[in-house]
Parts: C-alpha cells; sequence; structure tokens
C-alpha cells in the first residue's frame, strides 16, 4: 500500500483528537453538508416507505422502491469514480444534491395533485439514483484527501458518529411530519435538505490529489471496476459486506415499520423513534471506536459485528412486546459503529491513495449493492411472514461473518 500524504492544510500531531480534525482546512464545512445531506437521506429511508405504504398499500411496491432508489447508482459506480477522481467531488455531489431536491419535490408534487402513477414514480426514483453514488462516493473518498493519515481513526469515527446523529433525527422527524401532515410532507423537507446541503458546499475547494496519468473516461471507469476486483481486500470486503447488507440495511428498513404497524399496532410515531434509538447507540460506539487505533483489528471487528446483528434479527423474528424492538435496535446500534469504524479504516489503509475516487465508489457500491436486494426480497418474503423476513436476514449476516473471515486477508501483504 502507498501511504497518502497529509493534504488539505494544517497538519495536526499524531495523538490528536477530535478537536484536531476541527482545525483542519475545509473539513468542518464538508462534515456540515455531509451532515445537512445525510439528515435529508435518512429522513427519506423512512419517508419514502411510509408514502407508499399509504399511498399505494403495498410492501412489495414499498421494497422495488427501495430497489430502484438505489440499485442503478450501484451499477453506474464505476463510471461515477472515474469522473470523481477527474472533475472533481465537490461539484459532482453539488449536480446530486439538486437531482435529488427536484426529483423529490416532483413526486410530492405530483402525489398532492393525484397525478402520481406507480410507474412515475419508480422512474423519478431511479434517475435520483442514477447520481447518488456521486456524493455518497464524494464524501468518503474526500476525507482521506484532506485528513492526514494520523487523523484518519477520528475522521472515520466521527464520519461514522455523523452517520448515528442524522439516523437520531432523520427517521423521527420523517415520521413525526408524515403523522402530522402527510408523507408528502416529509418528501418536500427532505428536498429541502438537499438543497441546503447543496449551498453550504458551493465553494469549498478540494485538496490536491495524487498526479497520475489519464485515460478516457471509459478505460478509467473499467480500470476502477478491475483494481476493486483484483485487490484481495476490497474483492472481500464486497461479497462480506454485501451479503451483511442483505441482512441488515436491506431487511430493516422494511421489516422495522411493516413489524411495528401490523404486529404491534404501533403508531408512525413509534417508526421514528426506534430508528432514533438505533442512531444513538450508533452514535456512542463509533466515537469510543473512532478514538481507538484499530489497524490490524478490523477484520475481527467486522465478523463480530455481523454475528451480533444476527442476534437481534432473531430478537426481531420473535418480538411480541415494542421493548424487545427498542433492545434490539440498541444492542444493533451498538455494533455498527465498531463496523464502521473498522469497515472505513481497513479500506483506506489499503487502497492506493490515487485510486480513491475510483475505487472508492466501486468497493462501496459493490458493499451496498446486498441493502437495494435486500430490501427487494424483504418486501417479497414479508407477504408470507414477517418473521421469515428477519430470520433470512440472520442468515445472510451469518454468513457474512464467515465470508470475513475466510476471503479478507489477515494484513495487507
Amino acid at each position: 500500500m502507498i501511504e497518502p500524504r497529509p493534504e488539505g492544510g494544517t497538519t495536526p500531531e499524531a495523538g490528536g483528537g477530535y478537536r484536531a480534525l476541527l482545525q483542519v482546512s475545509g473539513f468542518p464545512r464538508a462534515v456540515a453538508g455531509a451532515a445537512v445531506q445525510r439528515t435529508g437521506g435518512q429522513m427519506l429511508q423512512v419517508a419514502i416507505v411510509l408514502f407508499v405504504l399509504a399511498r399505494f398499500h403495498s410492501p412489495a411496491l414499498a421494497g422495488l422502491t427501495v430497489f430502484l432508489q438505489i440499485m442503478p447508482g450501484l451499477l453506474v459506480s464505476p463510471l461515477a469514480g472515474a469522473l470523481l477522481d477527474r472533475y472533481g467531488r465537490v461539484r459532482l455531489m453539488l449536480l446530486d444534491f439538486t437531482v435529488a431536491a427536484v426529483t423529490l419535490a416532483l413526486i410530492a408534487g405530483l402525489s398532492l395533485g393525484g397525478h402520481l402513477a406507480v410507474a412515475t414514480l419508480l422512474v423519478l426514483v431511479t434517475i435520483s439514483s442514477l447520481t447518488s453514488i456521486l456524493s455518497i462516493t464524494g464524501i468518503r473518498s474526500l476525507f482521506p484527501l484532506m485528513v492526514p493519515r494520523a487523523l484518519w481513526d477520528r475522521a472515520n469515527g466521527m464520519d461514522s458518529g455523523l452517520y448515528a446523529v442524522t439516523a437520531i433525527v432523520g427517521p423521527p422527524l420523517a415520521a413525526f411530519i408524515v403523522a402530522l401532515y402527510g408523507p408528502e410532507a416529509a418528501l418536500l423537507v427532505a428536498a429541502v435538505a438537499f438543497a441546503l446541503a447543496a449551498a453550504v458546499l458551493v465553494g469549498l475547494k478540494e485538496p490536491a490529489e495524487p498526479d497520475r496519468e489519464r485515460r478516457s473516461i471509459w478505460r478509467e471507469s473499467y480500470e476502477g471496476l478491475r483494481y476493486v476486483v483484483r485487490h484481495p481486500t476490497l474483492r472481500g470486503l464486497a461479497v462480506s459486506i454485501s451479503l451483511s447488507n442483505i441482512g441488515a440495511g436491506g431487511t430493516l428498513v422494511i421489516a422495522v415499520p411493516v413489524l411495528l404497524l401490523n404486529r404491534l399496532h404501533s403508531g408512525t410515531a413509534t417508526i421514528g423513534w426506534v430508528f432514533g434509538v438505533f442512531g444513538v447507540a450508533s452514535l456512542v460506539s463509533a466515537l469510543v471506536f473512532g478514538r481507538m487505533n484499530t489497524e490490524g483489528r478490523e477484520r475481527s471487528m467486522l465478523a463480530w459485528s455481523m454475528i451480533a446483528v444476527a442476534i437481534a434479527l432473531l430478537a426481531l423474528a420473535a418480538a411480541g412486546a415494542l421493548w424487545v424492538v427498542f433492545a434490539a435496535a440498541i444492542f444493533a446500534g451498538l455494533v455498527i459503529g465498531a463496523s464502521d469504524v473498522g469497515l472505513f479504516g481497513i479500506r483506506q489503509r489499503r487502497t492506493d491513495p490515487a485510486w480513491f475516487g475510483r475505487a472508492f465508489a466501486v468497493s462501496m457500491s459493490l458493499n451496498y449493492m446486498g441493502a437495494p436486494i435486500g430490501s427487494a426480497l424483504t418486501g417479497a418474503l414479508i407477504q408470507r411472514s414477517i418473521s421469515l423476513a428477519f430470520l433470512a436476514g440472520a442468515a445472510f449476516n451469518l454468513l457474512a461473518a464467515l465470508t470475513t473471515v475466510l476471503m479478507i486477508p489477515a494484513s495487507a501483504g
């Protein structure tokens, strides 16, 4: 692995804490923009499911909508990575934020006017998906270029913690807005969040990147895909994390709302509280593990986290009381933070910085590929049994833990 040079302003000492990150030029602004965007994204994760359930009364359609909201963007990730490395991250993130705001406003407006057909909904979420990978990968590949290597674990902890904070705010906010004003209002507020995120990032300067030879954009897209496929660690992560996301991310976003609404007969606001509690637990975990040196321990952190998530899913499969759902959310959140810090760290440390944009785009997309598959699968399984959907999710996480140990090398060697 080639060690990246520190970029982007001040270079805090190796032992610097979270405060040192705020001294890195451009980092606080990038974090602020990401926080606003992710709040909108977390709102959307709940709002779109509740919107489809309320307007079309179909868990299967909800699963398909989430699938199309994610999968097309993942499929174009090699091209997205090449574009990020060539044209810069900030301008392409701004493009995605704009597309997201416009498509969400259109979905809400057409629905309020009584003109939203299923086909139109699916087309709009697909269009939004095609640019989404630009911001997802853009911010993740921007942070290690801005931040010195000595602070990568801190940055990863803050990044994961940021997700947790937005998970605390976004889902409950979306659920409350849906309960008070309807699902269209929640979609519109999410659209406003994306627009505000774009405003925060306008004019942000990016750090210089390592020099490299430039070829055609299609050739670079192919080379990014080939780099990941041939890289033992990134290839192993693609399989194990994708399997875990089938069982965790893909399952929870569909199955938890249906469990709460149909089996436990809870209100819409309860869905927000459950995801919010999960976010609080994730935040605590991310900040704690972000203060540790995870180098050399990432693989075991990932495997044990997957096993723990499987246990939480098994508890949800048998849940007959609301407290079980909250307990499972807290337990899963506490291990997700550790998993995120380990995942971000091992990917950064074992990737040549000249490939950050292309490799991260492909790697992150392959890792997340399981989420839309899991959502579509859950939407189908849940028609037969809510418990069956959770049991399938647990099985996928146990398989993911096994592949983590078998496929990811113990060292970069």
